[in-house]
């Protein structure tokens, strides 16, 4: 089904988005891998079997990212599937974080989905198809202690997606989110440099090589939204019904960062 397709992939230096092009790849699709190291790309590239391409792009740059684009089009024609997979954590104490922390993660996590979706829209719309998925997190809906920029962040990137989605519907582009909990990524480096949380949550945390397979099945069925892993779906759900007693309950395990 991804056979030929032309699959444009933020964030594909490393951890899920480069498992992912890989995985792509080998099915017959050709990943263009983006990110700001040229180093980590040309490596990832090398160890792909399979047609592929990288291209240098940060996503706060909107116009690295229009150049970007448009070389894509001009190599291949067309882009079928946009992944917006960049994006980064960092947690902190909202008393100690200073405002340029937000505003940094705010430009790369949501606003480098919008500059990506930007770029891509009017070239799906030319040719009435197109995928957008945008990799969101279970941040996005549950919030906790001491992640109050990166929750906010990935609240935007939902946000912007539900609406996206009404939007084009009538114009034959689908959109999805992808929500995962924690995976066992270079996430945690810059996220949990101490690596506290990683060791109170590892039993919890998903395998990259799963959560590449669950956004490749999003990509050949279309589905509009996936909670990772699955039985968080069910705790999303009850936190939206009663959250003053999920917060009594399961907040302290979210808290320990």
């Amino acid at each position: 089904m991804l056979s030929g397709k032309v699959i444009l992939i933020s964030g594909a230096s490393s951890g899920i988005g480069a498992l992912t092009a890989s995985m792509l790849a080998s099915r017959g699709a050709i990943p263009i891998l983006t990110g700001r190291s040229e180093q980590k790309l040309k490596r990832q590239v090398a160890e792909i079997k399979g047609q592929c391409a990288y291209y240098v792009m940060d996503v706060t740059d909107m116009n690295q990212v229009q150049s970007t684009v448009e070389d894509i089009i001009a190599k291949y024609g067309k882009i079928d599937i946009l992944l917006n997979n960049a994006g980064y954590g960092q947690f902190e104490s909202f008393s100690d974080m200073p405002i340029e922390s937000f505003q940094a993660m705010m430009d790369t996590n949501y606003l480098g989905i919008v500059r990506c979706t930007k770029a891509v829209l009017p070239y799906m719309l030319k040719q009435k198809s197109g995928h957008i998925i945008n990799i969101a997190s279970m941040a996005g809906k549950i919030g906790s202690a001491k992640s109050t920029s990166y929750t906010a962040t990935k609240h935007a990137v939902l946000g912007f997606t539900n609406a996206l989605r009404m939007e084009l519907r009538p114009q034959g582009i689908f959109v999805s989110s992808i929500n995962p909990g924690p995976i066992d990524t270079e996430f945690f480096a810059i996220a949990d440099p101490s690596g506290s949380y990683v060791k109170n949550v590892s039993w919890f945390m998903m395998k990259p090589n799963y959560v590449s397979k669950v956004i490749i099945r999003v990509m050949e069925r279309k589905t509009a939204e996936v909670d990772l892993p699955r039985s968080a779906g069910i705790g999303i759900k009850l936190y939206g019904l009663f959250p003053r007693l999920a917060d009594r309950l399961f907040g302290g395990l979210f808290n320990r960062k």
